[in-house]
This record gives structure tokens, sequence and C-alpha cells, in this order.
């Protein structure tokens, strides 16, 4: 375990330098870059679906070793006595190969089948990446969202406290009714309740993220990067078309289609012989009393087998296999047609949060120069309670729409992109690479992270008494 204790000169260094970094300091800078690569490299979930590639890779050297050279061996002891002999043992060791030389066509249908289910499921893998990726987008986002929601909300919330003291004071002078002391003071109780309410979101959708990141869920976090307004300019028809070219998931389809038609090939088999070419070597070893005999013989040949009639079974087992082949088919496009929708949805969502961002903004601005007429006139004597009240909902209701069309906006886009099938760029692509590390080298990081946690907790401490210590002087 390292030792990061603080001695010394070196000790009030590094309070002087604390006590002088800004608060926000202490949390880890988080941009939404790193966040989705962190997620890449160390979600768990995604981890998971990565080992469908070992599962099919295997099956594939099962295949491969159906239709190899197969050895086995034999060995058998007997013991033998009967009422006018003497006792007689026996030893017999065997060894035999065989290797399918004709199987109809079973066997390479079988490596075939294999082959495009290690594509599969590596696509498979790409794909939930991509999907990682867009889960990562939302909560970073999300988080955003809630973030300036806290801050919309805390400003409802001075606003209402500082109407509430200047109606107070005017009250006491004798220039407002009573009745304007306590609708104020209502207003101001109901837009904590809406803050408190903001606080927890924002909170449970950093837990969110940290969550699909996979990184200390107490460690606090600074999300550096903001919205940023990107115009999207493909059109609606040329999405889906990529999406057909690019979606990994139906590219699985496509190849499970391919699997069932093999799988009808498989079956048809059935109906056709299959050669095997077998070898094999045989030696016994026979014991009497006190002398032994050793016998010893190899052997070869070529059967072939041909079930001429099974009552059926075989022709059930190809009707099975169209079957299954059919209902791939439809369910291929059943998924064209979800991916048709999706990607509507999607472009038709962020056109809808485009307009809305780029119509909002004027109204923030009416509605901010509403409250100061409001709260103005109010003062003077010629306004009334309600006039602030709606003046301040409005101004509440356009700052939180202006900032829901933006996120809605980026979030949609996200949303887009994915449902297209874009895939990573080159520094995800190579964070989705370390995932292949094991997970115990994974987890080494996280306990240097929780260990030099609790150091520099310990130094925090330190410090802080260093501090009271030399302010108490």
């Amino acid at each position: 375990m390292k030792n990061y204790q603080l001695h010394g000169a070196g000790a009030l260094l590094a309070g002087v330098f604390f006590l002088a970094w800004p608060s926000e300091g202490n949390c880890a800078d988080l941009s939404l870059q790193q966040a989705i690569n962190m997620a890449l490299e160390q979600n768990t979930s995604l981890r998971i679906t990565q080992k469908a590639e070992d599962k099919a890779e295997a099956s594939l050297r099962e295949a491969k070793g159906n239709n190899s050279i197969s050895v086995s061996a034999s060995d058998s002891m007997n013991v033998s006595k009967s009422s006018d002999s003497e006792r007689a043992s026996s030893n017999s060791l065997g060894v035999s190969a065989s290797y399918p030389i004709y199987t109809g066509g079973r066997n390479e249908a079988s490596i075939d089948s294999s082959e495009i289910g290690v594509r599969s499921a590596i696509l498979s893998t790409q794909r939930a990446r991509e999907t990682l990726k867009l889960d990562v987008i939302r909560a970073y986002y999300d988080a955003l969202e809630s973030m300036k929601t806290v801050k919309v909300n805390q400003e409802t919330v001075d606003k209402y406290q500082a109407h509430y003291t200047n109606v107070e004071q005017l009250y006491s002078a004798g220039s407002k009714a009573r009745i304007d002391v306590l609708r104020s003071s209502v207003e101001l109780s109901n837009a904590r309740q809406l803050l408190i309410r903001s606080q927890n979101a924002y909170e449970v959708n950093l837990a969110k993220l940290r969550d699909l990141i996979d990184m200390d869920r107490e460690e606090p976090l600074n999300l550096t990067d903001d919205f940023s307004y990107v115009k999207f300019d493909i059109a609606m028809k040329d999405c889906i078309d990529y999406a057909f070219r690019n979606r990994k998931d139906l590219m699985v389809d496509r190849y499970t289609l391919e699997q069932k038609e093999l799988a009808i090939k498989m079956a048809k088999a059935g109906y056709l012989p299959s050669l095997n070419l077998s070898a094999g070597m045989d030696i016994l070893q026979s014991r009497f009393e006190p002398t032994s005999d050793h016998n010893s013989g190899w052997s070869a040949g070529l059967s072939a087998k041909w079930n001429v009639f099974d009552s059926g079974v075989t022709k059930a087992q190809v009707d099975a296999a169209k079957t299954e082949r059919d209902i791939a088919k439809l369910n291929m496009e059943k998924d064209e047609e979800a991916v048709d929708l999706e990607i509507r949805e999607a472009y038709y969502n962020m056109r809808e949060a485009e307009k809305r961002f780029n119509s909002t903004s004027d109204a923030v601005r009416q509605a901010e120069e509403d409250y100061y007429i409001a709260t103005e006139k109010y003062r003077a004597g010629e306004g009334i309670m309600l006039d602030i009240i709606d003046a301040q909902e409005a101004l509440s209701t356009a700052q939180l729409n202006y900032i829901s069309a933006q996120y809605d906006y980026v979030r949609y886009k996200a949303n887009l992109e994915t449902a297209m099938g874009i895939g990573l760029n080159d520094s995800e692509q190579i964070s989705a690479r370390n995932m292949n590390m094991s997970i115990e080298e994974a987890l080494v990081p996280y306990e240097e992270k929780v260990e030099r946690k609790a150091e520099r907790l310990s130094s925090e401490q330190t410090i802080s008494a260093m501090a009271e210590g030399g302010a108490g002087k």
C-alpha cells in the first residue's frame, strides 16, 4: 500500500494549495467523450455481451473437430478360472482412429454456420457498444439538464425569497395587506419543493452516469461539456438507407437467415449416406502360470451408412428447419420495419426539438423583461401580487422550456445517429479494445482509486486541522 502522508514543510505547502483551490476542484472533471470511453472500457453489461464471442468461437472449434480425425484408446483386464483349470488373466489394449469422409454435407454446413455465428457475435458486441454509447450520452445530458434545472429553481427560490422579504417590509410599513405576505410565503414554499425535487433528480442522474461508466459511486463529478448546437443536414430517406446498410443488428438478422438455410442443408443430410474411414490396433496379452502369450493385430476399413427408411423423421426435421427459416425471414422484415419507424421517430423528434430551441430563446428574454416590469410596478404600488406570481411562473417556464429543447435536440440527434448504425470513432474503438483485459486487471485501478481516496480524505482532515489550529492562534 502506498503512503501519501504529508510531513513538515510539504504538509504546510499542500495545505496552502488546498485552501486556495476552489470547491469544484475536488470534483473529477469528466467530458462526454471521456465518459463514453470509460463505459466502453469498463461497463459490466458490455463485458457479459462480449463473452458471447468466446462462446461462438468455442462452437466453431467444436464443429471443426467433428469433421476431423478422432482417436480413441481402450484397455480392459479379465480374470477367469474354471474348476478343472488354473486361473487365467488377460489384458487387452486397443487404439482406433476414425475420419468422416462424407456426411452428406452435414459437417461442412455446421462449420459454415458456426463461422457465421462468430461473425454475428462480433456484430452483436459492436451494436451493444453503440447502444451503450447512446445510453452514456443520454445520461450525461440528463445530468446536465438536471443541473441547469436546479440552477433555474434556485434562482426562482431566491427571487421569491427576496420578494417575500420586500412584502414583509411593505406590510410592516402598512402599505401592503397581510394576504400578500401569506401568498408570498406559500409561493416561496412551493418553489423550495421544486428545488428539492430537481436536486434529487440531479443526484439520481449522476448516479446513473456513474453506473454506466463503472466508476466510484461516491466520487463527485464535474461535467465539463455542455450543449452545443450542431446542425443535422442529412435527409430522412438517406438516414434510412444508411441504416439498412450499416445497422449491425440487421446484419445479424441476415446472418441468422443464412444459418437457417444451412440448418435445412444439415437436415437434408439425413437423406444421404455417410462414409467413415477407420483404423485400429489391438494387443492381447494372456497370462497362464507359468507362461504368457502375446497376440497383436491391426485393422482398417471403410464403412457406409444409409438410413433408407426412418418413418418420416428426416422429412419432419427438414420441414421444421424450413419453418425456422421462414420465421427468421419474417423477423428480419419485422426488424427492418422497426428500424424504419425508429429513424422516423428520432428524426421528427429531433426536428421538433430544434424548432422549440430556436423559438424559446426569445421567450426567455421577453419573460425576464416582463418579470422586471411586474416587480418594479409592485414596488411602486401600482401592481398586484398576482402580476409578480404570473411573471415568475412565465419566466421559470420559459427558462425550463429552453433548457429542455436544447437537451432534447442533442439526445434525439444521438438517438438518430445510433438508429442509423453510425459506429464508434477512433478513440472509442481503442477503449473498446481495452476491454479485452481480464476482470482481475480491470479491478486493480478501482482498488487503487479507493485506496487513494481514503488517503486523500485523511490528508484533507490533516490539512483542515492545521488550518483550524492556525485560525485559533
